[in-house]
């Protein structure tokens, strides 16, 4: 059954701010960086010289393999998962610290990518941890008969020295895990993807103990975060249970785990059977961005956006783009954001009337 294609589709004008030429992803990772990540190689760029087009060389660079996921410090260097160690290093390139874990199931490869706190004084981490008593396995892990793993672990790291300061279990076995800090550093947050479970999202708090678990939820995933210590998630319809056939924007308060604001995502689809949400991202104090591929009846598959109101998450409108975008959204941290079109161009836009000035494009 359709739904009308009526709720969000007032139309919101969008002023552009120049187009760059670029090869591979890009990634806003605060303090007026942009992380670019091509094959083998991970750059860090200043924001504004990069989208100019005027950035002579990066700030720092690294070389990487397929099984490393990789992150920036703020003075230069990087952290570094791989298949079964977390490694920092330096801006000259020289290593920091080690930490040796248990290697990642199922792959050769890391599944998590570390995330650096907003003071750069801690490094949360998840890691695999082998079972030698197969009774006291995850049971729902049976891929490499004779190696047993139970739930993974959450770290909290010394930044400097790679010292475990936090430790805690959670009930995820990852093939893939996402995670990042409050603005505020008051609280991380980590969500992992367990074969047949679904995403399971928890937040924790580091503290003179070292952490302490204050909430989570299920089968939503991280999305961004609110003012006021507010977590966005995000649910995907995956299929696994009965009934589970649902996108939905949730957002949680950190400190009580209250659950504040919901959006069935069906209410912006045009055939809620068929179309999708990818991603939800915060664009400033006011307003979510919302990313979908819908399918008029009668039509071809079409890309919207939509704009939501950060506290209820009420539709405001649809995005009436001047150039064609994709379902990928970089947002920047400034009120502006990126969209890609096609393989190599980058558009930057903020809210408002179209026929702002625009910068050139190389």
């Amino acid at each position: 059954m359709r739904a009308m294609d009526t709720t969000g589709d007032e139309r919101i004008g969008v002023a552009p701010l120049g187009t760059v030429r670029v090869r591979g992803t890009v990634e806003a990772v605060g303090a007026g960086r942009l992380l670019v990540r091509t094959e083998g190689l991970v750059e860090v760029h200043d924001r504004e010289e990069f989208l100019a087009g005027t950035a002579d060389r990066a700030i720092a660079a690294l070389r990487t393999s397929d099984e490393d996921r990789v992150t920036a410090t703020a003075d230069g260097g990087f952290v570094v998962a791989g298949a079964d160690s977390v490694r920092a290093l330096g801006s000259d390139g020289g290593t920091r610290w080690v930490l040796p874990h248990d290697p990642w199931h199922g792959a050769s490869r890391a599944h998590s990518a570390p995330a650096v706190g907003p003071d750069g004084r801690l490094v949360s981490v998840v890691v695999p941890v082998l079972e030698p008593d197969k009774a006291k396995a995850a049971l729902v892990y049976d891929g490499e008969p004779g190696r047993n793993y139970t739930w993974d672990d959450l770290l909290l790291l010394d930044a400097a020295s790679g010292e475990v300061v936090g430790r805690q279990q959670i009930r995820s076995l990852a093939s893939a895990a996402v995670q990042s800090w409050s603005p505020d550093g008051a609280a991380v947050v980590v969500s992992c993807w367990t074969a047949w479970q679904s995403w399971s999202t928890w937040w924790a708090q580091p503290c003179a103990e070292g952490m302490r678990m204050l909430g989570g939820t299920w089968m939503h995933a991280l999305a961004g975060f609110l003012p006021g210590s507010r977590v966005l998630t995000q649910r995907f319809a995956e299929y696994l249970f009965p009934a589970d056939d649902r996108d939905e924007l949730a957002v949680y308060d950190l400190g009580s785990g209250e659950q504040t604001a919901l959006l069935d995502l069906a209410e912006l689809a045009v055939d809620p059977e068929e179309d999708e949400f990818s991603s939800a991202e915060v664009l400033d104090a006011r307003h979510v961005l919302v990313p979908g591929r819908v399918h008029p009846e009668g039509g071809a598959p079409q890309t919207r956006h939509w704009l939501l109101d950060a506290d209820t998450l009420r539709p405001l409108g649809r995005l009436d783009y001047p150039a064609p975008v994709g379902e990928d959204i970089t947002v920047l941290g400034d009120g502006t954001w990126l969209t890609r079109e096609g393989d190599d161009r980058l558009h930057r836009w903020r809210l408002g009337s179209a026929g702002s000035p625009q910068a050139g494009t190389r």
